[in-house]
């Protein structure tokens, strides 16, 4: 005998979780599976601990997507400071950091996100089941029939709420895109986004030795998308939140440009260094305004010449200029779906409707949060989109 609920969510995420709450709220009665012992796992590592949860400023620009005006409609009907209320109805902590980011704070940790999330599901037409494997999946004529731990279980609706492939360890699949593909489905080709850059083996060695540095840059595409951001050395190659942010735009083999003083004038630091100090070396120059060892480095790798400043004519002079302000690297790859935080690509969102997340074209099949082709930037957009698409899915369901 199968059971049968008005929706069944496979995954509970952040996304399958909002939009669990929101169809409970109208008395749906709501089935939550997924395959790991406990909910909100990404949730729980996100942000160091502290998950940046949305931010002050959230607009589509701020989102990748073959069409860009998909999040629009979402983004309206449940904005960031709807989500901002629920923090505050539920007493949670939290601070502001650099451009809008919100963090959770104090005792209050990512925890206190999914504690959150599961308070606004505990209602009596609302169940959540752990460790479940969904097996398979037919469309009925009244809806869906499932295999969940071998029990058949049907529903009305059925929402696909399984994330991307980004961080494997902690559960990450690609079901999502396959009952997508079964359904007829186009899935946008998928890759890491929001991850750090690997080097060659020449610039990785080069390089090693400066890990655990972070510099201000402002990093470009050859497609001059630009960041303007931290970027940090590690013993693999680049990370830092320039190098997350431009990843989602970079393609491989492309060089990145990579303003190394974006903040000093360097042009007038050499001009008044030469009048004042004519038998500096140009590395103690530069030394004023870059870690020392960055600096000694690009002149190991005779990216720059050292000698006294007094030997540089003003046309090399301007050259050290050039060189600081548009460096270029061409990375080896990415450190993929391991480190990501996102995954670019996803369920084709024309199948979508962009009002409610019920597919065209399979009347009952909704996709919700990043399983679809749906990427934000880093600084609280991904967990934005889920709150937004969770919330719209939860209104019709």
């Amino acid at each position: 005998m199968s059971e049968r609920f008005d929706v069944v969510i496979i995954g509970a995420g952040a996304a399958g979780l909002m939009c669990a709450a929101e169809a409970g709220k109208r008395g749906r009665k709501v089935l939550v599976v997924d395959h790991a012992k406990k909910p909100g796992r990404k949730i729980l590592i996100a942000g160091g601990g502290r998950c940046n949860f949305t931010n002050y400023d959230v607009t589509a620009k701020h989102f990748l997507c073959q069409n860009p005006h998909f999040v629009k409609s979402a983004l309206a009907q449940y904005t960031n400071w709807d989500f901002i209320s629920m923090i505050y109805k539920h007493g949670v902590e939290f601070e502001e950091r650099d451009h809008g980011q919100l963090f959770c704070v104090g005792d209050d940790d990512s925890k206190s996100i999914v504690k959150m999330l599961l308070a606004e599901c505990n209602l009596p037409s609302v169940q959540l089941r752990y460790q479940q494997e969904v097996t398979d999946i037919e469309q009925t004529d009244s809806g869906f029939a499932l295999q969940v731990n071998l029990k058949p279980i049907e529903c009305d609706s059925l929402v696909v709420a399984t994330g991307g492939l980004s961080m494997p360890k902690l559960g990450a699949t690609p079901f999502g895109y396959k009952v997508a593909e079964q359904f007829g489905l186009s899935v946008v080709p998928t890759t890491a986004g929001l991850v750090p850059f690997t080097l060659h083996k020449e610039d990785k060695e080069d390089f090693a030795e400066l890990s655990g540095i972070a510099i201000p840059v402002e990093i470009t595409t050859v497609s001059k998308k630009t960041f303007k951001e931290a970027l940090l050395f590690t013993h693999r190659g680049l990370s830092g939140p320039s190098v997350l942010q431009i990843s989602s735009y970079w393609k491989p083999g492309e060089k990145v440009t990579i303003n190394l003083v974006p903040d000093v004038d360097v042009d007038e630091l050499l001009t008044q260094s030469v009048a004042k100090h004519p038998n500096q070396s140009l590395k103690n120059t530069l030394a004023k305004v870059l870690p020392k060892r960055l600096v000694e480095v690009l002149i190991e790798r005779k990216v720059l010449q050292d000698k006294p400043l007094i030997q540089f004519g003003p046309k090399q002079l301007k050259a050290v200029t050039e060189t600081l302000e548009h460096w270029q690297i061409v990375p080896n790859g990415t450190e993929g779906y391991r480190t990501a935080e996102v995954t670019l690509g996803g369920v084709n969102t024309d199948h979508i409707s962009s009002k409610t997340m019920e597919c065209k074209q399979v009347k009952g099949l909704y996709f919700v949060g990043e399983v679809m082709d749906v990427t934000g930037w880093l600084g609280g957009y991904n967990f934005q989109w889920c709150w937004s698409s969770g919330y719209v899915a939860g209104q019709w369901v």
